[in-house]
């Protein structure tokens, strides 16, 4: 991803600052796809500088009492149409949800 995306790494070190006020967002550009009394699985928007606009989307996981963020995956919407359900289930399983 490095080379198509130059922007990446400091697009990231942007969104987790706007995640740490937020973080599940504040607009249509963030979406509950699975919640429970622990954690939050949330989709956003991703926008990265290098793309010009919003086609990467970002999934992560929001720990509420931690104030934790972990990001599960990061895909361009042009080239899949949808987050990967299986590895949002892994994750969850491996944590025995």
């Amino acid at each position: 991803m490095g080379k198509k995306y130059f922007s990446l790494p400091k697009d990231i070190e942007t969104l987790k600052k706007i995640l740490a006020t937020v973080p599940l967002g504040t607009d249509k550009h963030f979406a509950i796809l699975y919640q429970n009394e622990k954690v939050k699985i949330a989709k956003a928007r991703f926008f990265c500088k290098s793309l010009k606009g919003s086609t990467l989307r970002i999934i992560y996981a929001y720990w509420e009492k931690k104030q934790e963020i972990v990001f599960i995956e990061l895909y361009f919407k042009g080239a899949q149409q949808r987050e990967n359900q299986q590895r949002i289930k892994d994750y969850l399983k491996q944590l025995g949800m």
